[in-house]
């Protein structure tokens, strides 16, 4: 058994990493989806942090599924799932060639941009007018979201940057969403096994950690029908731009010494 399931550090980061993406799961979205893997990355490789939340999200996406079932845009997800099954494929086929250090950096990077993009909207406070359906769009960011999903489960800003625009009401965003990252993730397990990412370690460790994800799932659905996020949301972007900072700069290290 791997010493990571004994060092107290794998369960400071892993705990409040799974609790943020269980309350995105449950419809809070944003930066708390995003920032699990990263979270988990400061005490592991982000290879592994991925291979461990994997696991965890497909229970997490069953309950979601449950929560917000029957409330989805049918259009949104026939213009983008063919995109994001593109990136899919684009990151298994480029896995051998990206390192360690190069997720790291994309991981962190993604992260700083989506905090930036936040930081924009929040100083400007500028209402955004809905846009309709645009299938080139759609289909752009689904193969990005895809993609960075792939690499470290950071497919939301992505798929944020398209959905977003639609306007849509908060039900019927968060049981789109749902769908979606639920059909990415259980696509994603093929590729994952072939690559030999579910080793006893790993499943180990998903397995610890799994109890956690429907409380935190279902926590999120309660909180989104019921608190005003603002606060929290602030708490989270904040913590992701420090995490983000971190992994790149540990990316560019490994990769320029």
């Amino acid at each position: 058994m791997s010493d990571l399931l004994y060092d107290p550090w794998f369960y400071a980061a892993s705990i409040p990493a799974v609790m943020l993406v269980g309350f995105s799961k449950g419809g809070f979205g944003g930066a708390m989806a995003l920032i699990g893997v990263p979270l988990m990355a400061l005490v592991m490789s982000p290879v592994q942090a991925a291979a461990i939340m994997l696991p965890i999200l497909l229970v997490m996406d069953a309950v979601s599924l449950w929560t917000w079932r029957g409330t989805y845009d049918r259009k949104m997800l026939g213009l983008m799932l063919p995109g994001a099954l593109i990136g899919i494929a684009i990151g298994w086929a480029t896995a051998a060639f990206v390192t360690v250090a190069a997720v790291r950096l994309i991981i962190g990077i993604v992260s700083l941009t989506f905090f930036l993009r936040w930081l924009v909207q929040f100083l400007q406070k500028a209402d955004q007018v809905a846009r309709p359906h645009n299938a080139v769009r759609a289909s752009f960011w689904a193969t990005i979201s895809g993609f960075t999903s792939f690499v470290g489960h950071a497919g939301g800003p992505p798929y944020q940057i398209y959905a977003l625009q639609l306007g849509h009401s908060p039900a019927l965003y968060a049981g789109t969403s749902v769908i979606f990252f639920a059909i990415v993730n259980a696509v994603k397990v093929v590729p994952y096994f072939a690559l030999g990412q579910f080793d006893t370690t790993n499943l180990s460790a998903s397995a610890i950690l799994m109890p956690v994800a429907p409380i935190a799932t279902l926590a999120g659905a309660w909180l989104v029908r019921r608190l005003r996020a603002s606060i929290f949301y602030g708490f989270t972007y904040s913590m992701m731009f420090l995490v983000a900072i971190k992994l790149i700069y540990d990316g560019l290290i490994d990769i320029f010494g």
